[in-house]
C-alpha cells in the first residue's frame, strides 16, 4: 500500500520541480531584456550627448555674384576682404566691366545678384524691364570727369579748346561706357565733338583709357578722378565742368531674381554703411546724398 502512494508523490514532486525551475528561467529573462533596454538607453545618452558637443556643421557657403563698374575695382576689392572676414558664410564674386556691358549681359540672363553701375542710364533700363528690386536700389556714389595726359608727357592743356592741338585722345565708347558718355557730353557742350571726331579713340571701358595714356598710346584720355588718383604715370590736366554732362552718379540695385535675396540685401545695406563709405572716399569717391 505504501509503494502505491510513493509512486504519485515522487510524481508530484517531480512536476513542482520542473515549475520551479520554469519560474527561475523567466526572471532570469527578463532581466536580460532590461539589461539590453538599459544599454539602449544608455547608448542613446551618450549619443544626445555627443551631439550636443559636437554641433553640426557651418551651413554651405553662399557665393553672391556682383555684377560693378570697372571704375570699382580697387574699392570693391578692398572691401571683399572686409567683407568676408566679418561673414565667413558668404563669398563676393565680382564681375568687373564698364556698366553697358553688364546691362547688357544682365538682360540676356547672365546670373547676379548685385549691380553697381557709373551710370542711372544703365540702372534705369534693368528696373524698367523689371529686372532689378525698385525698393533695393539708391545712388550709392559720386565721382569726378577728368583729362589725364602722360606725367612726362609734353603735352600743354590749359582748357578743353586746346584738346584741338593734340593727336589722340582716348575715351571709353559712349553707348556703353558711361564715362565716354559723359566726354562726349562734355566735349559737345564745348562744340569741340564732331572737330575732334578722327582724333578721338574708342575703348572697351574707362580702365582701357587710362592704360592708352599710361603708355603713351595717346596724347590724353578722359577717365574719373577715382581712376587717375591710382595712377603715377599721368597727371590731371583738368577737370570737366560739372555742368557741362549729367551728374556722375554710382547707383547700386538688387536683382529681383537674385538667388540668395537675404544675403544681397545685407551686402546692399554694408555698401550704405559708413564702414564701407570711408573706403569709398579713400579711394576718391564721394558719397551720395
Amino acid at each position: 500500500m505504501q509503494k502505491f502512494l510513493k509512486l504519485p508523490f515522487l510524481a508530484a514532486f517531480a512536476a513542482i520541480i520542473l515549475l520551479l525551475s520554469a519560474g527561475c528561467s523567466d526572471p532570469s529573462a527578463s532581466s536580460s531584456n532590461t539589461s539590453s533596454v538599459s544599454a539602449d538607453s544608455s547608448n542613446a545618452a551618450n549619443s544626445s550627448s555627443t551631439t550636443a558637443e559636437n554641433p553640426s556643421e557651418p551651413a554651405e557657403q553662399v557665393e553672391l555674384l556682383i555684377s560693378a563698374a570697372a571704375s570699382l575695382t580697387e574699392s570693391l576689392d578692398e572691401l571683399k576682404g572686409v567683407y568676408e572676414a566679418e561673414h565667413s558664410q558668404v563669398k563676393l564674386t565680382f564681375n568687373y566691366a564698364a556698366s553697358g556691358t553688364l546691362q547688357q549681359q544682365i538682360e540676356q540672363g547672365a546670373p547676379a545678384d548685385l549691380f553697381l553701375s557709373a551710370g542711372t542710364k544703365q540702372m534705369d533700363a534693368l528696373v524698367d524691364k523689371g529686372l532689378i528690386d525698385d525698393q533695393l536700389k539708391t545712388n550709392l556714389l559720386t565721382n569726378d570727369l577728368v583729362l589725364v595726359v602722360p606725367k612726362d608727357g609734353s603735352a600743354e592743356v590749359q582748357s578743353m579748346e586746346d584738346l584741338s592741338k593734340l593727336g589722340d585722345i582716348a575715351i571709353g565708347t559712349p553707348e556703353s561706357v558711361p564715362a565716354g558718355k559723359y566726354a562726349q557730353q562734355a566735349l559737345t557742350y564745348h562744340k569741340l565733338w564732331e572737330p575732334l571726331q578722327s582724333h578721338l579713340v574708342l575703348t572697351k571701358d574707362v580702365k582701357q583709357v587710362l592704360s592708352y595714356v599710361e603708355t603713351g598710346n595717346v596724347d590724353a584720355g578722359f577717365v574719373y578722378k577715382t581712376d587717375a588718383a591710382l595712377s603715377d604715370k599721368v597727371k590731371v590736366a583738368l577737370t570737366a565742368e560739372a555742368e557741362s554732362h549729367d551728374p556722375i552718379e554710382y547707383p547700386i540695385g538688387v536683382l529681383k531674381d537674385s538667388a540668395h535675396r537675404n544675403e544681397a540685401k545685407a551686402f546692399y545695406e554694408f555698401l550704405k554703411s559708413d564702414q564701407a563709405q570711408q573706403v569709398f572716399v579713400k579711394y576718391g569717391f564721394t558719397p551720395a546724398e
